[in-house]
């Protein structure tokens, strides 16, 4: 279940946003907003997947709003004015929805937030294929595991490097490490995991991996050296 927030300063607006999502067995309406303070409330109390957010709203607009929040639910832009599009999709909003959209544009709109919804709820699901579906770049990259050298968290964002170039993903450094297999993965410092597969060298202040040197934190290291204990061959 998919649990709802509808933003809009027009009543009208609101209620067809309402009938449409209890039109759709898998969304839940949460709350309705006629403004972005109402709506900061019923985030700080209660887990909010998805919002259908308007842009121009009195104020604080509904990009100013998005860019506000720390911790980012999916979002549907809904709005009048087709001119905010590119900036919904740099924001990396699940779908735009221009006013007067149909219920069938509604319900495509959703599907998708469905599936990416699905994505990040069964990890386990996809870590068992070998893969990951990652968010970046407003599109959906499937990463393979056994090719991750590591993991660089950036505050709300993470860089998964793979060679060269790293893929970058806002997700935090917890649920990535929930994704990832425990047996391949080692948390070495607070912003780093490692792929223990690809480790070339492991020296008292740091692990080498390739040409990359990542830090070992003070609050990891019995746990690295355990891990080396446990698979060298001799003392």
């Amino acid at each position: 279940m998919i649990r709802c927030l509808a933003i809009d300063d027009e009543i009208l607006a609101l209620d067809l946003l309402e009938d449409n999502i209890r039109k759709v067995p898998f969304l839940e309406l949460a709350g309705r907003c006629k403004s972005a303070f109402e709506a900061i409330e019923i985030l700080q109390r209660e887990k909010i997947d998805l919002l259908f957010l308007d842009i121009q709203m009195p104020d604080i607009s509904g990009i100013q709003f998005l860019k506000s929040l720390t911790v980012k639910p999916m979002v549907i832009f809904t709005t009048a004015f087709e001119k905010y599009a590119l900036q919904g999709f740099e924001l990396d909003v699940i779908d735009y929805l221009l006013k007067p959209f149909s219920f069938e544009r509604f319900l495509k709109a959703v599907n998708k937030a469905q599936e990416y919804h699905s994505l990040l709820e069964k990890p386990d699901q996809q870590a068992s294929f070998g893969f990951l579906f990652v968010k970046t770049d407003h599109r959906l990259v499937q990463v393979q595991i056994s090719e991750i050298l590591y993991i660089e968290s950036m505050k709300d964002y993470v860089k998964i490097f793979l060679g060269e170039k790293p893929v970058v993903t806002l997700l935090s450094m917890k649920t990535i490490e929930e994704k990832l297999p425990a047996a391949d993965f080692l948390r070495v410092h607070r912003s780093f995991i490692v792929n223990v597969r690809k480790i070339h060298s492991i020296e008292k202040s740091h692990i080498r991996i390739m040409n990359h040197e990542i830090p070992i934190g003070d609050n990891y290291r019995e746990s690295v050296f355990a891990f080396i204990n446990q698979n060298k061959l001799n003392d």
